[in-house]
């Protein structure tokens, strides 16, 4: 049986410098997986590679003569190649991204950032419910439904990221770096609402992060990554347990 994703020997250069270096890495239906990680070593590009924004990176480069990337093998999903797939069609096969520093339109209020990440449903009934499903994740958004998107504050953002992403209703979330510069409080909030999205929904979670202390706890499985490389990899337990993990992430 396939994995819903298999990552094999993933190798991403920008020109000659390696940003992901051989990582392979799987995840099942339903499952939480997190890529655990310090500033820099290799996790957005990772995320971008898997959501196929890479490729868009890449033209985009090509066009105007810049920087070479080069990605060499394979993404699997549910058993199908989709290496070559651009990142819209990745999008309608349920691969979404929210991706780091919570990029939403500032201009544009709550329930329209949400309409918009809901441009994939058939139906307005499934934009109906996707919507108060996300409002019911995150109330505190209710009374912001008509505030532009700009004067929220860094949690909202953060929180309505989460939900317009949610609005695609994903077979695969792409969460990166969803906890970055939160207070302990939000981080926390953040924390409990992808819990609940996955005992909700079913939706299975790819989550890449630097703060391993709020994130380690509610994964199934992880990945150390340093450089690009994997350089431990485990279940919850055995990474909560391991005195490497303790030592570079935990402060033990």
């Amino acid at each position: 049986m396939p994995h819903l994703l298999d990552v094999e020997n993933l190798m991403v250069f920008y020109e000659n410098a390696v940003a992901v270096n051989d990582v392979s890495l799987s995840v099942d239906e339903e499952e939480i997986v997190g890529v655990i990680g310090a500033n820099s070593a290799g996790k957005t590009t990772l995320m971008y590679t898997v959501s196929g924004i890479i490729l868009d990176v890449k033209r985009k480069e090509e066009m105007k003569g810049g920087e070479r990337i080069t990605v060499l093998g394979r993404i699997l999903f549910k058993g199908e190649d989709i290496t070559k797939l651009k990142p819209s069609d990745r999008a309608r096969k349920g691969i979404i991204l929210c991706p780091e520093r919570r990029r939403v339109f500032p201009e544009s209020s709550v329930v329209e950032n949400l309409k918009i990440g809901g441009y994939l449903l058939k139906t307005r009934q499934e934009v109906k419910e996707m919507m108060e499903f996300v409002f019911k994740l995150f109330p505190e958004l209710i009374p912001l439904k008509n505030r532009a998107a700009g004067f929220l504050s860094g949690g909202e953002q953060q929180m309505l990221a989460i939900g317009r992403a949610l609005m695609a209703k994903p077979k695969l979330l792409l969460l990166d770096e969803p906890l970055l510069g939160l207070a302990p409080s939000v981080q926390a909030r953040v924390i409990e609402a992808i819990k609940e999205i996955r005992e909700s929904l079913g939706i299975t979670i790819l989550i890449a992060e630097q703060y391993a202390r709020p994130v380690l706890p509610i994964v199934d499985r992880g990945y150390i990554i340093e450089n690009g490389a994997v350089t431990l990899a485990g279940s919850r337990d055995e990474l909560l347990n391991n005195p490497e993990v303790k030592s570079a992430y935990f402060g033990v």
